[in-house]
């Protein structure tokens, strides 16, 4: 028998890349993006839990919002959405979202957490309805009056009523 040279075979699985690089923060309002080196807090690699998602704050989307509007010139609008790299449909998602009233601008971290009431509208509403309540067993009372005074009234007419 000959010897046969070996067969080299390749892998059955595709070999790991090798860790991408942080992405570059474009502008100053990229700074403000949630990206995920995928590094844990040892920096040990954590490994790939699916594609990257970019988050973005209510200010970073109207203050591009605001750029985008305010460009004039022609092909400006496109150079914008390329350096942010965003998609038109994500400015069209934002506008119907700030038309709506619920893309507004935070003064610091808000207290309702994700679209929840914050805690002063929470209040608000508690004292009102504390309001409303008392308001309630007022007109309860006043009702609860009004019927034993008309039955008062009633037993007082049949009494006066000359008998015949």
């Amino acid at each position: 028998m000959k010897d046969s040279p070996e067969v080299v075979r390749p892998p059955l699985t595709p070999p790991r890349r090798p860790n991408r690089p942080k992405a570059r923060v474009k502008s100053e309002h990229a700074k403000t993006w949630h990206i995920s080196d995928r590094t844990g807090p040892d920096g040990k690699d954590m490994g790939s839990h699916g594609p990257l998602r970019r988050s973005f704050s209510p200010e970073y989307k109207l203050a591009i919002l605001a750029e985008y509007d305010a460009a004039t010139e022609s092909g400006e609008k496109g150079a914008i959405l390329r350096r942010e790299g965003l998609y038109s449909s994500l400015l069209t998602d934002w506008r119907r979202q700030h038309r709506q009233g619920l893309l507004k601008a935070t003064l610091g971290r808000s207290d309702g957490g994700r679209g929840g009431p914050s805690l002063s509208e929470v209040a608000k509403l508690r004292a009102e309805n504390e309001r409303l309540r008392t308001k309630l067993a007022q007109a309860e009372a006043i009702i609860d009056v009004q019927g034993k005074v008309h039955a008062l009234l009633e037993d007082i007419s049949k009494s006066a009523k000359p008998e015949e």
